[in-house]
């Protein structure tokens, strides 16, 4: 089975994350950041992955350390599940469009993390939610989960339907990637012969 959990506990934060990449793409995520909350359901619904997410944050500073730390678990929950990556697909791509939004994702789940950003939001804000932030969690996300992954804004007028589309293009990539290969079952999608 392709599950996983991972409980971190720091001086911030504490998070429990649980996934299950052959999922449906159920989700109960509560980490007291209601946008945030949003941004992970629809990454769990369209990857597939059902994802269970609980924070406890310092939010009275600010959502910065919960939304990181999300990333952080998020990130190691998925390499535990991948376990040794026989016979997944390995790569994901996709240009999702949301009203005046277009965001592309393409990602390589090669162990290697590299995120490329090049995501402008024309506001600071999306209510009280920081948009520096989608950043942040994708920056952890990558790093954690030994991710290559590159965003890119095409088009995109509203900083909602931009985050949200960056969410959702991630979230199927993601799909794509975690996927098994059935003419590649059990092997190892490298000529190096390690990921």
């Amino acid at each position: 089975m392709r599950q996983a959990k991972i409980e971190r506990k720091t001086a911030e934060t504490e998070i429990s994350v649980e996934i299950n990449l052959d999922g449906t793409g159920a989700y109960s995520n509560e980490t007291g950041v209601g946008f945030f909350d949003h941004m992970l359901d629809q990454l769990s619904r369209h990857s597939l992955i059902d994802m269970t997410v609980r924070a406890k944050g310092d939010l009275h500073i600010d959502d910065h350390h919960t939304v990181e730390d999300c990333g952080i678990a998020l990130g190691q929950a998925l390499v535990k599940a991948l376990g040794d990556k026989k016979g997944i697909r390995r790569y994901g791509h996709f240009a999702l469009a949301m009203d005046d939004a277009q965001v592309q994702a393409a990602l390589d789940l090669s162990g290697r993390p590299y995120l490329v950003w090049n995501v402008d939001f024309p506001t600071a804000k999306i209510g009280s939610f920081d948009t520096d932030l989608v950043r942040e969690f994708f920056q952890a996300l990558s790093t954690h989960g030994g991710i290559t992954l590159h965003i890119d804004r095409k088009h995109g007028i509203n900083s909602h339907h931009i985050a949200e589309a960056a969410f959702k293009s991630v979230a199927k990539a993601l799909r794509m990637a975690v996927e098994t290969d059935p003419r590649a079952a059990g092997v190892l999608p490298s000529t190096k012969g390690a990921l």
